[in-house]
C-alpha cells in the first residue's frame, strides 16, 4: 500500500512539531534538555532547548509550505544527520534506544528522501 505524498508530507511534519514543541519547547522530554546540556553545557541549556525547538517547529512550517522543497528535504537530512552523529558519538547514554537511535534517524531520513525525490514522481 502507497501512501500519498500529501498524508508522508503531513507525518515528516508531525515529528518535528512533537520533537520541537511537545518534547523541547515545552520540555515535556526533560531528557532533550539534558542531552543539550551535556552537549553544549548546562548553563545555557533551557533556552537553546527551547530555540532548537522553535527552529524544529519552523522547519515543519516549511515542510507544509511547500517552498523550495528539495532545499527543505535536504536541510531536514542534513541535520538529522548531523544531530544524530553528534548524539550517537557525544550522549548515547541519553538517547531513548541508546545507539540504536542511529537506526530511527536513517530510516527517518529515507522517508524524508521517499517522500521528495520518489513519491512525489509518481
Amino acid at each position: 500500500m502507497n501512501l500519498p505524498p500529501k498524508i508522508l508530507t503531513y507525518g515528516i511534519a508531525l515529528v518535528w512539531i512533537a520533537n520541537g514543541l511537545y518534547c523541547k519547547v515545552l520540555n515535556l522530554v526533560p531528557r532533550h534538555e539534558m542531552i543539550v546540556g551535556s552537549i553544549l553545557g548546562d548553563t545555557y541549556a533551557p533556552i537553546l532547548t527551547k530555540l532548537i525547538g522553535i527552529s524544529e517547529v519552523c522547519m515543519a512550517v516549511w515542510i507544509l509550505s511547500g517552498i523550495k522543497s528539495r532545499l527543505c528535504t535536504w536541510a531536514q537530512m542534513g541535520i538529522v544527520a548531523t544531530m544524530n552523529i553528534l548524539e550517537f558519538t557525544l550522549v548515547p547514554n541519553l538517547l531513548l534506544w541508546g545507539k540504536f537511535n542511529a537506526l530511527f534517524a536513517f530510516l527517518f531520513i529515507l522517508l524524508v528522501y521517499y517522500t521528495e525525490f520518489v513519491a512525489k514522481k509518481d
